[in-house]
């Protein structure tokens, strides 16, 4: 038996034990805000593991595997999915939360679930859709995000959607307009009145920027678009690559890659505990409404921070702005488009099943306030195309625009 095992009060509820060491000011299942739909509470789970478990087992989560992070899919088996990128998030944000003493389940469950709204081809896409959807709202990846789990999904017979505990859809909506905001309700305050999400939400934002900074350095290295040279460019990079030749002088290739990484990860999350616990003991926040009122509180340190963003700086204009990678957006868009354009002009193109689905309207949608935006045949469009991988997007496209003698 374990010492927080041992200091529970007697008769106290499984649930209840599996949280009894989290900190006053984390995340506790047991004083969620509850979900849109009632349901019986879980007996052998807490209500955030059952968040985790249902976004594991939700259609979306299985697409991320095919979904593009910057190469798509069908350019190398070794490059990064939707898929692996949200398993590395979770596992650095719960690294983060075990060490603060914040609840792991809740941010594991924000984490698997930040990208399941992306669209195919990764940002390309999701521009291209945005554009398309200009005269409709607009479309942001967050808010697709909300509406897989509060909508899409079809999983239960008594609502649309995960039904998700109100902490999960809250740190799913990364960002959100304030026009959106006033269409969310309870969801939508934090933004019009400038306050912040939990901890663990927070967690998993700067775990999400952890982990895709250094996998598509892994990547782009693999792919040949950037070099080991120009990464020496890098502080965060040539510290610790230098510092890895020095306790392996022999060491080259991949495993000299991976063990820089491997260090680089290693600073980061370290550096994020120790900055935002002493951001914690400066605030002493006594409960999630004090972390909410107050200013954010998960950080890196300055030094960290400005290393960090140098990184970054180095992706956007060496990988990301890289001419093969714009190639490839610029495909993913004309797909994107063309897809639309073909189902917005002829809807009859859709499948059976999106045509039996109908234009959304506020009288069908049992979730109005997590589908901000208008609810017409444009929108249907959107969920049906977002919802593709990049490879079904590509088939699609053929389909419709490719004569085939076959």
């Amino acid at each position: 038996m374990s010492e927080t095992e041992q200091q529970l009060p007697p008769g106290m509820p499984p649930t209840l034990a599996l949280e009894a060491h989290l900190a006053p000011y984390a995340a506790h299942a047991s004083q969620s805000r509850g979900r849109r739909f009632a349901e019986t509470p879980p007996a052998a789970r807490t209500e955030f593991q059952r968040d985790r478990d249902r976004i594991v087992h939700s259609t979306a989560f299985r697409r991320l595997e095919y979904k593009t992070q910057v190469f798509v899919n069908h350019e190398g088996d070794l490059f990064r999915t939707r898929l692996t990128h949200s398993l590395e998030v979770a596992q650095i944000a719960r690294s983060v939360a075990r060490n603060l003493r914040l609840n792991e389940d809740l941010v594991e469950a924000i984490s698997l679930a930040h990208d399941l709204g992306h669209t195919p081809f990764g940002h390309a896409g999701q521009d291209a859709l945005h554009e398309c959807m200009r005269d409709h709202g607009g479309f942001e990846h967050n808010l697709q995000s909300l509406a897989v789990v509060d909508q899409l999904e079809e999983h239960y017979g008594a609502f649309n959607g995960l039904n998700l505990c109100f902490e999960t859809r809250e740190g799913i909506l990364k960002h959100c307009s304030r026009e959106n905001a006033r269409k969310l309700g309870e969801l939508g305050e934090r933004f019009l009145a400038g306050k912040q999400p939990s901890l663990e939400a927070q967690i998993a934002n700067v775990a999400d920027e952890i982990a895709y900074n250094n996998h598509d350095v892994d990547d782009g290295l693999r792919s040949g678009l950037i070099t080991l040279e120009q990464l020496s460019e890098v502080s965060l990079w040539h510290t610790h690559c230098d510092a890895a030749r020095a306790d392996y002088p022999d060491i080259e290739g991949r495993r000299l890659i991976h063990e820089t990484i491997r260090r680089i990860i290693n600073t980061l999350i370290v550096d994020l505990i120790e900055a935002t616990g002493r951001n914690l003991e400066r605030v002493a926040p006594q409960s999630v409404d004090d972390v909410r009122n107050a200013p954010p509180l998960v950080a890196h340190s300055d030094e960290v921070a400005a290393q960090a963003a140098q990184l970054k700086r180095f992706l956007f204009k060496n990988l990301y702005r890289h001419y093969r990678v714009m190639r490839m957006a610029n495909k993913a868009k004309r797909v994107v488009t063309g897809l639309f354009e073909a189902f917005t002009d002829d809807p009859r193109l859709l499948p059976p099943a999106y045509q039996a689905r109908g234009p959304v309207t506020e009288e069908s949608a049992n979730d109005a306030p997590s589908s901000p935006h208008d609810s017409s045949q444009a929108r249907l469009i959107a969920h049906y195309i977002a919802g593709m991988t990049d490879r079904y997007a590509l088939k699609e496209y053929q389909r419709l625009f490719v004569i085939d003698n076959n």
